[in-house]
C-alpha cells in the first residue's frame, strides 16, 4: 500500500513554540566514522568504524560506551577483529555486532557475516545467512531486523565496487539464533537510516550505487509483514541535492528526526560533493516533513541513538567521503 503525502518546508519560526534545538555533549575519545550505535539503557554503545590517518584508512576494533546521565565516555572491550560498518543493535539486553566490512588481502571492503555479542567481552554468536553491510538494523519485539544494504555482486569481494544494492529483509531471533526472511524493502538501497516508532519500523533515505541519493520513506508493519511508502525527505534547500546516503534517523515525541548525510558530485564520487547540514522533522499524523534547526557539526556516516528526550548524533565524517572523521557528539531535543 502506498500513501501519498505532502511535503512542507516550514520556516524555523513555525517551531518557535516547541523550541527544537541542538546541544553539545562530551566528544568521543577518538574521531571515527562509518559507525552505528544503539541505546543500552541509559548508555549508548558503538564499535568499529573508519578514520583517515597519515598512513591511510584505519579500520577500528575499538568500542566506545557513553553514559548519557554523566556525559562521560568509556572504552569497552575491543572487537575480535577490526570492522567498519558493523551493525550495532541491543536486543535481549545485550549489544550485538553483525556483519560489516573487514580488511583482507582482497581489499578494505571485504564483507563478513560474523555475529558477536557483548557479554563481558565480545564473543562469537553465529553467522548471518548472507553478507548484508551498509544495512539498517532495528530491534523490534525482541528480534533484530536487518533491512537493505549492499552485498557482493559476484565472485569479487574486497572493493567498494564489488558490492551492489539489495532489498533483503532478514530477522534474527537472539533467543534461538534462528533467521527468517521478511517482506523485502520496497526499494533496494544502501546507507539508509532506520528506527522504531509507534510499533512500526521506519526506513528513510539511502542511496543506490547507480543513481545516488533518495529521500524515500518506507514503513514496515511487522504484524502484517508489509510495507507502505510515505512522503520523502525533501531535497536540501542549500545544496539543491537530494538528502540520501549516510544520514541518521531517530524518533522523539512521536516524530521522526532525520539529519546529516552526504552527496556526491556529478561524477557520482567523493571527489565532488558535500555534507548536509539540514535537520528534518516528520509528523506521521500529517505525513509532512518540516525543516528544523541545522546540525552544529554537519556529518555523514554518523551513529545515532535515542535515550530519554534526546536524539544523539555521534561521530561521523565531516567532509564527503572518508577524509575527516569527527569525534563530535550533539543531542537534538524538542
Amino acid at each position: 500500500m502506498t500513501a501519498a503525502g505532502a511535503v512542507a518546508l516550514a520556516p524555523a519560526a513555525a517551531h518557535a513554540q516547541r523550541g527544537p534545538f541542538w546541544d553539545q555533549r562530551a566528544p568521543m575519545p577518538w574521531a571515527i566514522q562509518e559507525i552505528y550505535a544503539a541505546a543500552w539503557g541509559d548508555r549508548i554503545i558503538t564499535a568499529g568504524g573508519l578514520a583517515m590517518t597519515p598512513e591511510g584508512f584505519h579500520v577500528s576494533d575499538r568500542t566506545a560506551v557513553y553514559d548519557t546521565r554523566r556525559d562521560v565516555w568509556e572504552e569497552g572491550p575491543r572487537l575480535p577483529e577490526a570492522r567498519h560498518h558493523p551493525m550495532i543493535v541491543v536486543a535481549d539486553s545485550k549489544p550485538w555486532a553483525l556483519g560489516g566490512y573487514r580488511r583482507s588481502e582482497h581489499g578494505d571492503w571485504t564483507s563478513t557475516t560474523d555475529i558477536w555479542v557483548l557479554d563481558g567481552d565480545w564473543t562469537p554468536a553465529g553467522t548471518m545467512p548472507a553478507p548484508q553491510a551498509e544495512t539498517v538494523g532495528v530491534e523490534h519485539a525482541g528480534r533484530i531486523h536487518l533491512i537493505g544494504g549492499r552485498a557482493p555482486l559476484g565472485a569479487g569481494d574486497g572493493g567498494w565496487n564489488d558490492q551492489g544494492d539489495i532489498a533483503a529483509h532478514r530477522v534474527f531471533n537472539p533467543g534461538d539464533a534462528r533467521w527468517e526472511d521478511a517482506a523485502p524493502l520496497p526499494m533496494a538501497r544502501n546507507s539508509a537510516a532506520a528506527c522504531g516508532m509507534g510499533g512500526a519500523i521506519w526506513v528513510a533515505g539511502g542511496r543506490t550505487v547507480e543513481s545516488g541519493g533518495t529521500g524515500r520513506l518506507d514503513r514496515y508493519d511487522a504484524a502484517h509483514d508489509r510495507w507502505d511508502t510515505l512522503a520523502p525527505i525533501p531535497p536540501s534547500p542549500a545544496a539543491g541535492r537530494q538528502v540520501g546516503g549516510g544520514l541518521a534517523l531517530g524518533a522523539i515525541d512521536g516524530q521522526l528526526v532525520a539529519f546529516g548525510g552526504e552527496w556526491f558530485g556529478s561524477d557520482n564520487t567523493s571527489r565532488q560533493g558535500g555534507v548536509f547540514a539540514e535537520t528534518w522533522i516528520y509528523d506521521p499524523l500529517r505525513d509532512i516533513w518540516s525543516e528544523g534547526p541545522p546540525m552544529p557539526t554537519p556529518r555523514h556516516g554518523l551513529a545515532v541513538a535515542t535515550v530519554g528526550s534526546g536524539v544523539y548524533a555521534i561521530g561521523g565524517g565531516a567532509v564527503v567521503g572518508g577524509g575527516q572523521a569527527s569525534a563530535a557528539v550533539e543531542v537534538f531535543s524538542t
